[in-house]
């Protein structure tokens, strides 16, 4: 187990130095620092000395490995618009996106793991396609649209739930429904598939021959083996939702690091931008070794892998 964890680890690590590299490789190709911080009207004086006050004027080797080193102890940088530290914005602002996208997942889970079971159940019939039609309207479906629809229509219309802030709990529950809606389909059809394949084991003809119960059949056995790679997706789709969380966040006024994300882009706040990344898929690769050690709980031939 130690060695697969070790392995898992080792993994992280270069996936989260290669998403640094390029993070912070994206940001120079843009173009000048210096002129999109000092603006379309300023001098060439007034270029140069921003260049010297935030340190662009060093090679860019130079700049990159000052930043890995400060990144690697959480230090992130000033912020060139909120003139705070990067680290400390991120900070403020993560919770509202975790419990975003705690609230997402957990609904997406919640909807598509009994209708994943009841297609399964129901292979090829009239309930089956119906599910099959769920995953797919929620596959084309944007997610702006849908935001837009369940505030005219619950916020305005109804007043049942408020369309924007992050006050009350009710505050999530819109666009945690439009978080949800999108990761749905690939878990109901992951659960979907397992089941069938479980359900088609030798194992379970042979919980069967012995009498056991259909519930004990299906929850006990067959769920958690189609439960492994539910448990991969579900990490990813977590990733997504945080990832993704930009569009909903702006949508709802939701200011959490989605947002923080946006706000940083269209002033041209590198230092924020490249902190935000970094965050995002230093959470991701969390993320998924999480998954990967509990796949490994569930099924111990992995260890071996």
């Amino acid at each position: 187990m130690l060695g697969f964890l070790a392995r898992r680890l080792l993994v992280a690590i270069l996936v989260c130095l290669t998403v640094l590299t390029f993070a912070f490789a994206l940001t120079r190709l843009a173009g000048d620092l210096a002129i999109s911080i000092a603006g379309a009207q300023a001098t060439a004086a007034d270029v140069e000395i921003i260049r010297k006050a935030y340190g662009l004027d060093r090679p860019i080797v130079e700049q990159f490995f000052d930043w890995v080193r400060r990144a690697a102890v959480g230090d992130l940088g000033q912020s060139y618009f909120f003139k705070e530290k990067v680290s400390k914005l991120i900070a403020d602002r993560l919770p509202i996106t975790l419990t975003l996208g705690l609230v997402g997942l957990t609904i997406a889970l919640t909807v598509a793991l009994p209708l994943g079971i009841v297609a399964a159940l129901n292979e090829s019939r009239v309930v089956d396609r119906l599910v099959s039609l769920v995953a797919l309207l929620g596959q084309a479906m944007p997610s702006f649209w849908l935001g837009l629809i369940l505030m005219i229509t619950f916020g305005l219309h109804l007043g049942w739930l408020p369309i924007s802030g992050t006050g009350t709990w009710q505050h999530f529950v819109m666009p945690g429904i439009v978080l949800a809606f999108s990761a749905i389909p690939a878990l109901l059809r992951l659960t979907r598939s397992g089941m069938i394949d479980a359900l088609a084991s030798d194992y379970i003809r042979t919980a069967r021959a012995k009498g056991l119960s259909r519930a004990s059949i299906i929850l006990k056995h067959a769920a958690r083996n189609a439960a492994m790679p539910v448990v991969s997706i579900a990490a990813v789709q977590l990733g997504f939702m945080l990832g993704g969380s930009i569009v909903i966040e702006t949508v709802f006024a939701l200011h959490g690091v989605g947002f923080l994300a946006w706000e940083s882009i269209s002033k041209n706040d590198f230092p924020t931008v490249q902190g935000v990344v970094l965050l995002l898929a230093i959470i991701y690769t969390l993320l998924t070794l999480i998954a990967d050690m509990f796949n490994a709980v569930l099924d111990p031939r992995l260890r071996a892998s």
